[in-house]
Parts: structure tokens; sequence; C-alpha cells
């Protein structure tokens, strides 16, 4: 009796993991043809690169920083690149590489947390006003006040109320994307709550909430991701915007549109003070921007061959 028990329970346990590694192969196929996909594009590989180099200087910013970017050598200033100090020094005598190295955490920081802050109030914001039709309305006009405003004068506005720091930029450029996030997640709510998913899940008496949440925005998620990644980027180079109008992080702590702005009265004589800022965020927004342009392709059914 005791030997039949065991083996009924060693049958059962065959099929059960049989089919874990069955999904476990599935699972690494799907990895694999995503993978195979996304390297298709060059430029989008390439964009990653850049993301993930600007990522590592970022986490690692204290370790790779020569120089402490705070400290001023009044004897060094306006120094061009050299074997000492690889960017030069700025009119304070402060090394730029170690400026731009450590001001890597705070770029990035910003456009991520921003961009998770306007996405998670957009989207909710969105997926209720496509998918409850009283809601529609009121939820679609705040959103209309919204981008009534320049994002820049937005921006400005929120800061002024505020107060500059590195929190209150955080909200401003978030709250610029909040809108954007909206009508991006209620335009794809509406055309997938009617589909016949929709209404095979309402048929078996599921909770409203639930459709909404459970079947509708796993299926909005495609175009929200790219979406998401090309914001990163723009919510970078916003919050330089308001760093370069001294609206931003306050010296002396180091931020890229600020170095910018630090930088443009000596054009003539230590150009390299705004350059090199200005293409460290030349290049991450245009590492975001080929990112989502890859994922594009690979997410987005049409763009499949």
């Amino acid at each position: 009796m005791d030997r039949s028990k065991a083996m009924q329970e060693q049958s059962k346990e065959q099929p059960r993991d049989e089919t874990l590694h069955r999904e476990g192969r599935q699972s690494k196929s799907e990895v694999r043809k995503f993978w195979e996909r996304f390297a298709r594009n060059k430029l989008s590989v390439f964009g990653l690169f850049i993301i993930v180099f600007f990522a590592l200087v970022a986490i690692f910013a204290t370790v790779l920083a020569p120089y402490d970017p705070i400290d001023q050598n009044l004897p060094a200033q306006l120094q061009g690149p050299s074997s000492d100090h690889w960017l030069g020094t700025d009119e304070f005598g402060r090394d730029i590489l170690s400026r731009i190295i450590v001001g890597s955490r705070i770029s990035l920081l910003v456009g991520v947390v921003a961009t998770i802050i306007g996405a998670t109030i957009g989207i909710c914001s969105g997926l209720m006003a496509g998918f409850f039709n009283s809601l529609d309305n009121l939820i679609m006009r705040l959103m209309d006040i919204l981008l009534a405003f320049p994002s820049v004068i937005l921006a400005i506005a929120i800061i002024a109320i505020l107060g500059p720091s590195l929190f209150n930029v955080m909200i401003a450029v978030g709250i610029n994307a909040i809108p954007l996030y909206a009508r991006l997640a209620r335009s794809t709510t509406l055309s997938l709550k009617q589909k016949e998913f929709v209404e095979a899940a309402r048929a078996t008496g599921l909770p409203e909430s639930r459709i909404l949440f459970r079947h509708i925005f796993p299926n909005c998620t495609s175009p929200l991701i790219v979406f998401s990644t090309l914001q990163i980027g723009t919510a970078i180079l916003s919050a330089s915007i308001l760093s370069f109008l001294g609206l931003g992080i306050q010296p002396p702590d180091p931020e890229w549109g600020q170095m910018v702005n630090q930088g443009r009265g000596y054009l003539r004589d230590a150009a390299h003070i705004a350059t090199f800022p200005g293409i460290a965020i030349f290049m991450v927004v245009m590492g975001f921007n080929l990112l989502g342009d890859g994922l594009r392709d690979v997410l987005d059914p049409r763009m499949r061959n």
C-alpha cells in the first residue's frame, strides 16, 4: 500500500516538473526572440550601451571621480583639458570630469523619478477616464488644462511656488508628463474595452476594477513602456533647462544644466566648461531616444516582419 501511494505521488510530481521545465524553456525562448528582434536595430543597441554606461558611471561615481567635485582650486581655474584634468577646470578650478561624473547621478535620478511620478498619476487617470464614461469628461478636461500651458512655463510656475530644489524639480517635470500619459492610456483603454476578452470577463461576473487592472492594463503596457523610455530622456532635458535657468539644483552641487549655464560666460576663452556637460546631456537623451525606437520596433506587432 505504501509503495503504491509513493508511486502515485511520484507520477503526479513528474508532470508538474515537466510543466515547470517547459515553462522555463518557453520563457528563455521568448527572451531570446526579444533580444534577437531588438539586436537587429544597431542604433538601439548603441543607445542601450550609452544608457548602461552612464548608469554604471552614476552608480560608481564616487569611485570614478578623480577629484572632489566641490573643492575649489583657484590657481588651476579655467585650464583646458590636460593630463591632470582630462576635461579641464571651471572658473573655480574644479575638475569638470569629476563634476560630470557626480552630476550623472542627479540627472538620471531626476529623469527616472519624474517619469515614475508622471506615469503613476497619468496612467491611473487615463485608465479610469477610458474605462468609466462618467469620469472621462472630468479627467480629460483637467488634462486639457495642463496641456494648455507650455511645458517650460508650467514647470517654472511650479518651481516658483514650491521653491528650487531637487525634489521640486522632480515634481515639476513629473506633472508635465501626466497629461501625456493620461491621453495615451485613455486611447489604448478605449480601443481595448470593446474587445471580446473584456466582454468575456464581464460575463463571468468579475468586478469592474479587476477587469480594468487585470485584463486591460496589462495589454496597455507595450506603448506605455516605449513612451516611458522616451520620456526619461525628455525629463532629463527638462530638468537641465530648469537648472540652466537657475531654478533647479543649486550650487555647489554639480548638475549638467547648471554647469552649462555657468560656462556660457566663458565660451570665448574656455568653451570646454559648457561644451562637455552639453555633450553629456546630448548623449544621454539620444541614448534613451534610440532605446525607445528599438523597443517600439520589438513591442509593436505592426513593426514586426
